[in-house]
């Protein structure tokens, strides 16, 4: 099988690499650096060695497709204020230490640079060479590596990340990019952050939690 320019051959290469950083640990700012190195850097020095132009990776700005992104990220904020009423979910998030507002940006942009990591690798490298061969075979193979890295968090999560790979991927393709899927879980996952820091703080309640 020629490797050159060969989707199939990409994703054999790559989809081991889905798992590798969950062998490094580390505070948030060092687990961002590992991912960018692992989920960005490598996958694109590998396409790039096997022929693949970065605007075939989804690296380049979206078409249109905003009205789609906004019905998605007002669902998110809809999707948040239900996540509040699980327990495990508000306990869980913010997944990072902070010690006022500015603490709490400054993480939150980190949390970006993991987020851009993510959709980088599964939404830029794994599905869209793939997507020219085999459109719903990429969808759902980027899927399943990104649904397994979840496990370890709140159970609700895993099989809400399945679901969202799905439409993460769906509107990427759309759009030719997976700009618009980073700006969605990163604002997503900013949003929810927010609501639980001010639950936890007694800003926000709801009545019988």
């Amino acid at each position: 099988m020629p490797l050159r320019r060969n989707p199939y051959a990409l994703f054999i290469v790559l989809f081991p690499i889905s798992f590798i950083p969950r062998f490094f640990g580390g505070n948030l700012e060092r687990w961002a650096l590992w991912l960018l190195f692992w989920y960005v850097l490598i996958p694109l020095v590998v396409s790039l060695a096997l022929g693949f132009r970065p605007g075939e990776l989804g690296l380049k700005l979206p078409h249109d497709n905003w009205r789609i992104f906004e019905l998605l990220m007002t669902l998110a904020v809809i999707v948040s204020f239900g996540g509040l009423l699980v327990p495990s979910m508000r306990d869980y998030y913010p997944d990072f230490a902070y010690s006022g507002w500015v603490s709490f940006l400054e993480k939150e942009l980190v949390v970006g640079a993991v987020m851009f990591a993510h959709e980088a690798f599964f939404r830029g490298f794994l599905l869209f060479p793939l997507s020219e061969k085999n459109e719903r075979l990429a969808v759902l193979a980027q899927d399943v590596p990104y649904t397994i890295v979840h496990i370890g968090k709140p159970l609700p999560e895993i099989p809400y990340s399945f679901f969202a790979g799905l439409v993460f991927a769906w509107m990427d393709l759309r759009g030719k990019s997976f700009f618009q899927s980073f700006l969605l879980h990163w604002l997503g996952s900013a949003f929810f952050d927010v609501l639980c820091a001010l639950f936890k703080a007694g800003i926000i309640h709801f009545s019988g939690l």
